[in-house]
């Protein structure tokens, strides 16, 4: 069984399937992007679902719906050996993280720039990095 690298990402970022490559050519890590298919919209439309059906936030996440994506990504970062957060990302993203860094395992955060503000709590992250090269670097070290 292979080593096997979550990438975490928004599903409006392009760029994720770009990195999961970059990350599938010159590392032996299996790369976990295949959530990513999901489109831009789905949790949009899935939003948009829930408030036709006048359900409320508390039941929308646990209908059987949302419980099917839930099982599904976290089926995958249970089967991770490392998290790699692409940013920007959103809540979900941080928390999945925060999931596998829970777990001991090495979490890393791919950044897009250099951030405006200070956000220390990025030290529950293995490390960070700024470009996609210096990352690659990283995890052929510890692969």
């Amino acid at each position: 069984m292979s080593e096997v690298i979550y990438l975490i990402g928004s599903l409006r970022d392009r760029k994720v399937p770009i990195i999961g490559e970059q990350l599938r050519q010159a590392t032996a890590y299996e790369i976990f992007d295949q959530w990513w298919t999901a489109s831009e919209d789905a949790d949009d439309w899935l939003r948009d679902y829930f408030k036709y059906r006048k359900m409320s936030y508390k039941d929308a996440i646990h209908s059987y719906a949302a419980r099917h994506i839930f099982d599904f990504d976290k089926h995958h970062l249970d089967r991770a050996s490392v998290g790699v957060l692409v940013m920007p990302a959103g809540k979900s993203c941080h928390l999945e993280l925060g999931y596998l860094a829970g777990q001991g395992k090495p979490c890393y955060v791919l950044f897009d720039k250099e951030p405006e503000r200070v956000d220390i709590m990025y030290n529950f992250a293995t490390n960070i990095f700024f470009n996609t090269e210096d990352l690659i670097d990283e995890l052929n070290r510890i692969s």
